[in-house]
């Protein structure tokens, strides 16, 4: 009976010991769970951690390393306003490198999702490119806040001439700086714009080209060429230009991808503009965002929303497309609101303030 006893204890134990290792052993998945939240209105510091008050500047020395609190939208040359409420935008917390414990403790949280580690970084990438490539679409993602808000603020993209090439149809009659403004009396409405009008044509087309020299406006015949590969060209670098009577800039590191452009957006309005586009609420959201102001869909919804609720949101931009998604995991006490374009945004943070209709998922 005892050596049957010290059988089954030995046996018991080397099981544990056996679950133990086991339950040690990496996984090839990753855990997904809520990250930080930043308030686009207010400020953070070297960390990207927020400020309590962006006002005070730091003491001279610095007790620690870190830089002083600066705003994450910087805007210069132009009157400011200051909202009661919050525009934060959220985040996604990536957990590689995990063991079969921690990959079932995350099947068994409500925030937290566990997927394939190639689903986050593909086979062919390392961490690290995966890491510079979110990096670079952050900061796209800026730009095209910064253009999608400027024109909704009424400052248009341009279209302007970069350089005139040698033997190209615009040689003599388009110059440097030159606003190309039309093609065949259809306007300009951004470089892609321009290429599309052109390369619609085959080449030997005679277009007419409405441009703007020093503010006097013009038109000029051209007549397109066939580049190298056989698409139409009429002999021009391009650049999109902005002219707006401020300085703009977003401040924020430590952060990838795209998905907080529209939230981006809307800080830059509400700054700008003399409303306090908040009502005093804290709103989360996500989304991307084009030059155009289309709001895009992201990754990430559930855990986005817990974060957001955690950072005491009470409402939640959502891009029309996660809704579905957005619904089947919206926390109790966060609002959601469908938005497809930045107008789609505005108009929703004005309706918030008047009781009018929201549009809901």
């Amino acid at each position: 009976m005892r050596r049957r006893g010290l059988t089954v204890l030995l046996g018991a134990l080397l099981t544990l010991l056996l679950g133990w290792q086991i339950g040690r052993a990496d996984v090839p998945y990753v855990a997904l769970s809520p990250g930080p939240t930043v308030d686009t209105l207010g400020a953070v510091n070297g960390s990207g951690d927020t400020c309590t008050d962006p006002a005070t500047p730091a003491p001279s020395p610095p007790p620690s390393p870190e830089p002083a609190c600066q705003l994450v939208i910087q805007i210069t040359g132009a009157p400011t306003t200051e909202s009661k409420g919050q525009l934060r935008m959220v985040t996604v917390s990536v957990q590689s490198g995990m063991t079969l414990l921690e990959a079932i403790r995350g099947w068994l949280s409500g925030e937290d999702a566990v997927v394939p580690r190639k689903l986050i970084y593909p086979e062919n990438k390392t961490e690290q490119e995966v890491e510079q490539e979110n990096k670079q679409e952050f900061e796209n993602s800026q730009t095209s806040a910064e253009t999608a808000a400027l024109k909704f603020l009424g400052y248009q993209v341009q279209v302007a001439v970069s350089q005139v090439t040698a033997g190209g149809a615009a040689e003599g009659k388009l110059q440097t700086d030159d606003i190309i403004e039309s093609v065949d009396g259809v306007a300009v409405t951004s470089p892609q714009s321009l290429l599309d009008m052109v390369r619609a044509k085959p080449a030997g087309t005679t277009l007419r080209i409405g441009y703007a020299r020093g503010g006097a406006k013009s038109t000029v015949d051209l007549v397109s060429k066939a580049a190298d590969d056989g698409s139409p060209r009429i002999g021009v670098g391009i650049k999109a230009v902005q002219p707006h009577p401020f300085e703009l800039r977003i401040k924020l590191d430590k952060i990838g991808g795209p998905s907080a452009g529209m939230m981006f957006a809307l800080g830059i309005i509400d700054k700008v503009k003399p409303e306090d586009m908040t009502h005093g609420k804290v709103i989360a959201g996500t989304g991307t965002i084009d030059d155009e102001g289309r709001v895009g869909a992201i990754g990430g919804v559930p855990q986005k929303l817990h974060g957001a609720k955690e950072a005491g949101a009470t409402v939640f931009l959502v891009p029309a497309a996660n809704c579905a998604e957005a619904k089947a995991n919206v926390p109790d006490g966060l609002t959601l609101v469908k938005v497809g374009t930045l107008d789609e945004a505005v108009k929703a943070l004005d309706a918030l303030g008047t009781g009018g209709p929201l549009p809901s998922c």
